[in-house]
Order: structure tokens, then C-alpha cells, then sequence
């Protein structure tokens, strides 16, 4: 494999040269992935003149050559197949006026592994969508009424296989749009490449990738191709290419990106875009954290979400470590139908990003809708608790539905319904208040579904008696009231009340914590009593909610209200390390902090497989190392 030359001179980076150029020199590799000769570097005036800057990225560097010795080092070991230098060079065409050079897309319906789906494994994958109901109570006199009488309804997507079996899988199209602004220069870089190539290892042939880099602009470094080897080829060169310098400009990125999914001549069924920033967007949005702030003019209109069955595509957003906007990151989130997730431990990026590839390759449903219509003629819908998800309620309150879009293979979603329930007849043993459907688009297949659930029925007997309220209820109930705490809580600290935010997170904890389901043992509750505390920490004064507790509380409401899993103080050092040294993803997640109620199989299956490729990559780096030392 032939290296590329010295920049500066222009001689071969491994052998000498008879005339011209350097020989037998040290070679330097710079921050920002470029190799030049040691001597080049020191006599190219940069570093006499403490320029320090790259002479090809104008990337400032912090490590300078040393110079102490002219002996020839001996030829370094390859570097790691992750950020190992293409075997040819990424050559970026100028960007066509309409992005329409995308590759077709391969309709053929297939499993898992790329096997041909027959008719019979398809009709044998018919999982649909469940949908129970749980009574706040089992049982209500005969002669009471009750106004605001709980329902929660609970949707469960199929999964992705029973017993190990294939299951079939819609294609992604996938926009990458990232930040190589200056602030990324170095470690963020690198740590952003290995992340990036971990995703592209990780798509099938049918799915489809395009990189968008941003700094001051916004460019395409590649269009919307497969992920076939050639693809991947394309992909891992473009990521390699990118290199860091300028200002951060999120709004232009945002239109680059939706132009691309806007134009492309082909479509897969289901698309996402991931946003990640490490800083602020200095041109679209004048003031930082700002009241008169307007960051909804960092989403292309394109990209506005209003509802299950009118969106182009969620962007997920990440806010690289403690400098970026927050607040503008969870709004481009909220208005696309995405989550925001927050990375403050800057080298569990890759995590990061795994756990949001695990759930796009896995998306089992879409323009999901669940309804629910009252049985009993007295019956009213007086409100629906659905955080993020849009609900209606009928005029006269018979019917009511919410609007919950897709949903990844096992991801669940659970709502409360506040019904009025009157009182019944004498001879009435039972009140039948509501049922439940939901009607989506499979993605697998494209064809549209309608399911329905069971019945909501409470007995009524005629004399009350003591009933314990239903623990799937009660927890929903904690759930949603932590949730709103969260929001007050932030509200709070956004004004500069600190201590009132702090006590509003405390007292939502005290009641968690005395809830029937804490008490009973219940894993979301003593996940949501973590997260708390943690927040209550972040948010007790002015400067620490400046530096992370904005994030993490943004993040958590992102992760809340979509009741979707977002990163939040995931970690990737000693704290997780005894948990996944055991193998168990989850339990590492829960020891850094993170909430994992809403994690599902696939986000885990891809966790587990980032954490064995950050494995296998520290072993290479240690074997490089000791192999260093023996010369």
C-alpha cells in the first residue's frame, strides 16, 4: 500500500529519495491525521514562527516533532483497521445543483442476513402490534362515580425474532451531518472517525449513507450510496477526508442535509438523520441560550414534524461534551420527531451513536395511530397523558387517539386515558368503558395493518370494597409525574431559580421513592430515583447547570416524553467497566447513571457489539504500543 507523500516536500513518506526531498527522516503524524517529515515541519517556518497550524487543514496543533534526534525511527506498525489510511485517495467532486445522483434502492423484501423472504417465513412473521389495557382500580361500587378514572393503554411493537429466528427489516437511509468545526480538532476527531466507521461497518447493502460535514459551510462528501463493499469503501474515505477548522454553522448543515433526502430520486421506507455539535451555531441563531433565541430557524421546513403521517425524517441530535447549545439541539429534536442525546464523556461516542443506529436498523412500524373509543354510554375521555406524542380528543368525548409514528422492533408505549365513569344500574356487573385499536404501516412489508386490542372493563359490585390500585397503572403514574417535575424543574432553572429547582426534583424524588412500585421493587422506579438525584445535583447552582445540567435535563425530557432511550452520562471508563468486562450492557448503562426503561433488544445487541469493537481496538493499541517499546 503506497503512503501519501510529505505535503511540504513532497517525498515519499517510507523510503528515501535519490535527489529532492528528505531522507531517512522521523515522521510526523499531526492531530488532524495528516503525515508530514519531522525536519519539514521544523523548517517550513511554522513552528519557528509558533504558528503550529497544519499547512494542508490550517489545523492548529497542540503536539509539535520532536527534533532531538536525526536517526531514522523504524517503520511504525499499521494502524488499527478502523482509522487505518484509505488504500486510495477521497476524491470529492464538485456538488451537483440537485442531489439526485443517489443509488437506487433494492425492493426485494429480505431477512436479516440478506435471505430472500419467502411467503411462508413472511406469514409466519405476522407479529403485530399488542395492545392491553390496565383499570386503575379492578372494581367500583355500583353507586359511585368517579370523574377522572385512570386507563392506561399499552402498545407493543413485534420484535425482531422469536428464538433467533431471521426477521425482516425495512432499509435505512441515513444522513450523517457532522460537526468538524475547530473546537473538534484532535482527540474529538479522531474519536468521531471511529465512531463513524463503526456505524458504516454496521449497515447492511440495502441501506444507504451520506455524510455531510459542516464548519462554516456545509458540504456533501459523498451521495446517498449503498452500503455494498464498494459503498462502505466510499464511506470509510470520506470520513477519513474530514478535517477540522472554522466556525460552527448547524443551520446550513440542517439544509444541506435536508436537500439531500429531499431530492434523492429513490426512497427507502425509513429514514433518520443524526446531528452531532460540539459548539454553537454562530450564523443562524444570533444569541446564545438567548429567551428571544429562535432556534426553530435551524430547522429546514422540510424536516418540521406535525404528526404520525406527515414527516420526512426525525434527526436525532448529540451534543458533543460541555460547550454545545443545548437548548438548540433539543429544539431541532423536538420539532423533526427525534430525540437529543447528550455525550458528556466525550470518548462514548461510538456507544453513543450505537445505541441510536440499533434502534433505526430495527424500525418495525410506521404512522402508528391508537384509538380509543367508549363502550359504556355514559363513558367520557376527559384527557390523555402522551408526553411528546399528539393526541385528540373527540368534541363530545367518546373517541380520542394519539399519534405516536414509528416504532422499533419491542419498543413500547403506554398512555393514560382519564375517563368519566357514571354509576351503574342495579343489575349491572360490570362497566365496559373503552376499546382500543391502532392502525400503522408495517415497514418490513408496506402494507398497512389495523389491530385490535382488548376491552377496559371494571366490575362494579354493589358495595365498595378495598382494592390495591393496579402497579402498571401506578407506575405510569410515577412516570408521568417525574416527567412533569422535570419540565417545572427546568422552567425553574432556565429563570435562575436554582434552589426551586432543585427542591421541585427533590420532593418529585421523595415521592418515587414512597410510591407502591419503588416500594415493590420496580427497576423504572429505582432508574428514575437515579436519575433525579443527578439532576438535582446539576441544576442546584448557576454555573454547573451552565456547563452540563442544561444537557442532562434536556436530554432526560427528550428521553421521557418520547419514552425513547437518549444518551445521558453514559461512560465509557472505570464506572462501566467491571459491568461490561461481565458482559451485561444494560448493567453498565445503570451504573453510569443512564435510564435504561426504554432501552430495547436491538439498542443493546448493538451496544454490546460496540463495546467488544472498543475491546478489540484498545488490545491493537496496546499491542502497537508494546511493540514500540521493542525498538
Amino acid at each position: 500500500m503506497e503512503s501519501s507523500p510529505c505535503a511540504i516536500c513532497h517525498g515519499d513518506m517510507r523510503r528515501t529519495r535519490s535527489s529532492g526531498g528528505c531522507s531517512g527522516q522521523d515522521v510526523f503524524t499531526a492531530e488532524c491525521s495528516h503525515q508530514f517529515h519531522s525536519r519539514c515541519v521544523s523548517g517550513s517556518g511554522r513552528v519557528a514562527r509558533g504558528r503550529f497550524v497544519c499547512p494542508l487543514c490550517i489545523a492548529r496543533w497542540r503536539e509539535l516533532p520532536s527534533l532531538r534526534s536525526t536517526k531514522p525511527s523504524p517503520r511504525p506498525p499499521p494502524p488499527s483497521p478502523a482509522l487505518a489510511a484509505p488504500t486510495q485517495p477521497f476524491f470529492r467532486p464538485m456538488e451537483p445543483r440537485v442531489f439526485d445522483d443517489d443509488d437506487p434502492v433494492d425492493r426485494t423484501p429480505r431477512l436479516y442476513g440478506d435471505q430472500r423472504l419467502s411467503a411462508s417465513a413472511e406469514a409466519s412473521n405476522g407479529g403485530a402490534v399488542t395492545l392491553t389495557t390496565h383499570c386503575e382500580y379492578p372494581a367500583l361500587a355500583r353507586d359511585a362515580s368517579a370523574d377522572d378514572f385512570v386507563v392506561l393503554v399499552h402498545a407493543r411493537a413485534p420484535g425482531a425474532g422469536a428464538g433467533g429466528a431471521a426477521a425482516p427489516r425495512a432499509p435505512l437511509d441515513l444522513v450523517t451531518v457532522l460537526d468538524v468545526s475547530g473546537s473538534m480538532v484532535g482527540t474529538k476527531l479522531a474519536l468521531l472517525k471511529q465512531a463513524m466507521v463503526f456505524v458504516i461497518d454496521n449497515l447492511g447493502p440495502r441501506d444507504r449513507l451520506c455524510v455531510v460535514s459542516f464548519s462554516s459551510g456545509a458540504s456533501r462528501l459523498m451521495r446517498l450510496a449503498c452500503m455494498s463493499d464498494a459503498g462502505k469503501a466510499l464511506a470509510r474515505r470520506a470520513v477519513e477526508s474530514l478535517t477540522a477548522g472554522g466556525g460552527t454553522n448547524i443551520g446550513e448543515a440542517l439544509r444541506k442535509a435536508a436537500k439531500v433526502l429531499d431530492e434523492r430520486m429513490h426512497r427507502n421506507s425509513v429514514a433518520s438523520v443524526v446531528l452531532l455539535s460540539d459548539g454553537q451555531d454562530t450564523y443562524t441563531v444570533a444569541r446564545r441560550y438567548g429567551r428571544n433565541a429562535n432556534y426553530d430557524a435551524l430547522v429546514p421546513p422540510s424536516f418540521a414534524y406535525t404528526g404520525a403521517g406527515s414527516r420526512s425524517a426525525p434527526v436525532h441530535t448529540f451534543g458533543f461534551g460541555t460547550d454545545h447549545d443545548a437548548a438548540a439541539m433539543h429544539t431541532i429534536a423536538e420539532a423533526t420527531g427525534g430525540t437529543f442525546s447528550f455525550i458528556e464523556d466525550e470518548a462514548a461516542i461510538q456507544d453513543a451513536f450505537a445505541q441510536c443506529i440499533g434502534g433505526l436498523l430495527s424500525v418495525a412500524l410506521q404512522e402508528l395511530r391508537v384509538d380509543v373509543t367508549c363502550v359504556h354510554q355514559g363513558v367520557r375521555v376527559g384527557a390523555v397523558k402522551s408526553g411528546r406524542f399528539e393526541s385528540h380528543i373527540d368534541a363530545d368525548g367518546r373517541a380520542a387517539s394519539v399519534d405516536v409514528g414509528e416504532l422499533y422492533a419491542d419498543e413500547e408505549r403506554r398512555f393514560l386515558v382519564l375517563v368519566h365513569v357514571p354509576r351503574a344500574r342495579a343489575t349491572e356487573d360490570a362497566t365496559h368503558l373503552i376499546e382500543v385499536s391502532c392502525a400503522y404501516r408495517d415497514t418490513a412489508t408496506g402494507r398497512a395493518k389495523n389491530v385490535g386490542g382488548e376491552d377496559a372493563v371494571v366490575l362494579r359490585p354493589a358495595r365498595a370494597a378495598t382494592a390495591e390500585r393496579s402497579m402498571e397503572v401506578e407506575r405510569e403514574r410515577v412516570r408521568v409525574e417525574a416527567m412533569e417535575g422535570i419540565a417545572a424543574a427546568r422552567a425553574a432553572a432556565e429563570r435562575g431559580a436554582h434552589a426551586e429547582a432543585a427542591e421541585i426534583l427533590r420532593s418529585r424524588h421523595r415521592s418515587v421513592a414512597r410510591s407502591a412500585a419503588a416500594r415493590a421493587g420496580d427497576s423504572m422506579c429505582a432508574a428514575l430515583s437515579r436519575e433525579l438525584q443527578e439532576m438535582r445535583a446539576r441544576v442546584s447552582d448557576s454555573r454547573r447547570y451552565e456547563l452540563s445540567g442544561r444537557a442532562y435535563v434536556l436530554s432526560g425530557l427528550s428521553s421521557h416524553a418520547q419514552q425513547r432511550a437518549t444518551s445521558r452520562q453514559m461512560m465509557s471508563g472505570e464506572a462501566t467497566r467491571g459491568a461490561e468486562s461481565a458482559g451485561d450492557v444494560s448493567v453498565a448503562m445503570a451504573t453510569a447513571g443512564g435510564t435504561t426503561s426504554y432501552m430495547t433488544p436491538a439498542m443493546l445487541d448493538m451496544l454490546d457489539r460496540s463495546r467488544r469493537s472498543r475491546e478489540l481496538l484498545q488490545q491493537r493499541q496496546h499491542q502497537t504500543r508494546d511493540r514500540r517499546r521493542t525498538f
